[in-house]
């Protein structure tokens, strides 16, 4: 073989190293990164640790801070412990008004709470026209004579908390709202 033939070959040989290796040191890094954030991410939910992008618990002046993390939730479904944490509240606006099953009307002031940072609030005011909708089509779901009883206006309570946090979830993927409350409440 002559000299020109081997020195060719002997650079293909190299060049086919150098695509092997780099083809190993990316595929390497690719499923080294994969398994990083794969199972960071695992870690991170699993031990309760909050996500930076998502909003964070508010705790109260004294309360250590590994208390956030037993009670954070990654789509803001836990109800943390009102002892521990910080509420802010927030009324919607305008009174609600939604004929009842059957006869009858409700008209009710609503406001809710959250123990999550200023995030939750911020969601809420950008979708007001849609939790609105939710929570009047969630009051024209009920009974008059349900809600005249305390248990009834509880049960519509935890309803109207799940449409607003259904809401939130759908649109930004975190709910948040701990509790909801009537600031006016008429059935006629």
């Amino acid at each position: 073989m002559s000299d020109e033939k081997k020195a060719k070959k002997k650079g293909k040989g190299k060049k086919l190293l150098l695509i092997a290796i780099v083809t190993a040191v990316v595929g390497a890094g690719g499923a080294a990164g994969a398994y990083y954030t794969g199972n960071a991410q695992l870690l991170h939910i699993g031990n309760g640790h909050a996500e930076p992008d998502r909003p964070q618990l508010v705790l109260r002046d004294g309360v250590a801070a590994s208390v956030a993390q037993r009670y954070f939730s990654p789509t803001g479904d836990v109800r943390p412990d009102p002892s521990k944490f910080e509420a802010t509240y927030y009324p919607l606006g305008e009174n609600f008004t939604a004929n009842l099953q059957g006869t009858g009307f409700v008209q009710a002031g609503i406001g809710v709470s959250t123990f999550y940072d200023e995030r939750v609030i911020d969601n809420l005011k950008r979708h007001e026209m849609a939790v609105r909708s939710a929570i009047l089509l969630t009051l024209s779901e009920q009974d008059s004579d349900a809600l005249a009883t305390p248990q009834g206006k509880q049960a519509l309570q935890s309803a109207l908390r799940n449409s607003v946090n259904d809401v939130l979830k759908r649109k930004e993927g975190f709910g948040g709202i701990d509790d909801v409350y009537f600031t006016s409440f008429v059935i006629q």
